[in-house]
């Protein structure tokens, strides 16, 4: 049976990463990019203005909480043991189309993050809810379609990937400090428990303060080995470059397959890392009291956390391991963060082990807070009424899967992450491009209000489609 099901698994994840996700999720990126005229392009400088004025929030939750909350999603195991799988199985050149994923990836989280905007609700505490659940319902009203993608996020993101993050954690503590996995499940549990348990506002003022801290610390020391090894920089980037397009394996008469695999290794590890159009994000955008107050400007600050997670911080971790030479990778037991631990020792010595133990340990466990709000928020949309209780049997799972994953195989963990994971995207992806015309007139909007040098706010009344479908309480009429 457990054959049968594994096999089932890896049949699955062949047909959806194989060819359906592939194209479907560069295709997205490439049209909202198109029809953006290159959103992520031309408003970069932008997003960090905008980023800079999105503290205030009301009591709520602001765009930077809520950037933070989504970062801290994105920022975790994909990052560090992600970027060392995507190379182990694809080579250097996965990490080029994880670039490729990223850079269309922006203009879909642009997308989906304006859309979770425009159709959130009001929660009644200075807070907000949303995400694809609310607008496949309100947009497209396809409600059956938005509780099958709230079903698929809770399990997902409740038990699949926050047993990932703390697969990576255990394994991390045990290689750097010998800690059992058994006895880091537990100290996780205790830890994430009073958080989780605090509701989105705790957790949100958790990932504001912790998310920054740990991103700096970390491109600080990438920056450092980069430094010291600063010659081989240059190589490095040629390296995956080259392999990205079969030039490194030419010679072997491998072209086809070894492309193949970065591409695909690429795609799937980049959308695990940066989560555009996978229907994460948005449940944190929706979450926001914006500024200026439109539902775009939420859509411009999650595309940043696109680029920062993708374009900077795994990049940092894929320049550690390229350069820490080849041999490293010639043994199986290495294809997740040991990797990444094994290649920064190289660098700097033991300590660099642990300092990644540390560092996995603070990304993962964000993740897990963050990945738990996303299944919360979908919870109460499915549960109505009952949704204290079932929020609160939802927490307790949530603790009984990080004991789950802290003692798993890592590979059956990623099998299941990357199926539950592919079927998410997949229906978000459907819903964002049937609703792109709304997404797409909402920028319009937001861009010539800021060309005649005003501060962009919503008006629903100004848009036919939107104005019966959005909460009056969250978008009162201007």
């Amino acid at each position: 049976m457990e054959f049968s099901l594994a096999a089932l698994v890896d049949r699955g994840n062949g047909l959806l990463w194989g060819s359906v996700l592939v194209y479907l999720l560069i295709g997205a990126g490439i049209y909202f990019t198109v029809m953006t005229r290159g959103v992520q392009v031309r408003y970069f400088g932008h997003m960090f203005k905008l980023l800079r004025s999105s503290r205030q929030s009301n009591g709520g939750i602001s765009s930077f909480q809520a950037l933070s909350t989504s970062l801290a999603a994105r920022v975790g195991t994909g990052n560090l043991a992600g970027v060392a799988v995507a190379i182990y199985f694809g080579g250097p050149g996965a990490i080029f189309w994880m670039w490729m994923t990223a850079m269309v990836g922006m203009a879909t989280s642009f997308v989906e993050s304006t859309l979770a905007q425009a159709y959130k609700t009001d929660h009644g505490d200075n807070t907000f809810r949303g995400g694809p659940a609310r607008y496949i319902e309100k947009g497209l009203g396809l409600r059956w379609l938005a509780m099958l993608f709230s079903i698929c996020l809770i399990i997902a993101f409740g038990l699949a990937f926050n047993s990932v993050q703390a697969n990576s954690i255990a394994q991390a503590m045990e290689q750097a400090f010998a800690i059992p996995t058994w006895a880091m499940g537990l100290v996780l549990m205790a830890v994430v428990a009073p958080i989780i348990f605090g509701g989105l506002k705790s957790i949100a003022k958790v990932a504001e303060l912790v998310v920054p801290l740990m991103a700096l610390l970390y491109l600080v020391l990438a920056l450092v080995v980069v430094g010291l090894n600063i010659s081989e920089f240059p190589a490095a980037i040629m390296t995956i470059l080259r392999s990205a397009f079969g030039l490194e394996q030419a010679a072997g008469g491998a072209v086809g397959y070894a492309v193949s695999q970065a591409i695909m290794n690429g795609i799937q590890r980049g959308l695990f890392s940066n989560e555009a159009g996978m229907g994460s994000a948005p449940n944190a955008a929706a979450t926001a009291s914006t500024r200026p107050d439109h539902p775009a400007a939420q859509g411009f600050i999650q595309m940043l956390g696109v680029f920062l997670d993708t374009l900077v911080i795994c990049t940092a971790t894929a320049a550690i391991i390229i350069m820490a030479g080849p041999e490293l990778m010639s043994g199986d037991e290495n294809n997740g963060i040991q990797l990444t631990q094994m290649a920064l020792s190289s660098h700097v010595g033991d300590w660099g082990g642990m300092f990644v133990a540390v560092a996995i340990l603070l990304f993962a466990f964000t993740s897990v807070i963050a990945n738990y709000s996303y299944g919360e928020s979908n919870i109460e949309y499915l549960a109505g009424r009952r949704a204290p209780l079932a929020v609160m049997f939802y927490r307790f799972a949530v603790l009984a899967m990080i004991m789950v994953g802290s003692v798993a195989s890592l590979g059956a963990i990623w099998n299941f992450a990357d199926l539950s994971m592919g079927m998410m995207a997949i229906i978000n992806l459907v819903a964002i491009l049937m609703l792109s015309p709304v997404a797409f007139s909402l920028f319009r909007d937001y861009e010539v209000q800021l060309k005649a040098g005003k501060e962009p706010t919503f008006d629903p009344s100004k848009f036919p489609k939107l104005a019966n479908k959005v909460d009056p309480k969250a978008w009162p009429k201007k």
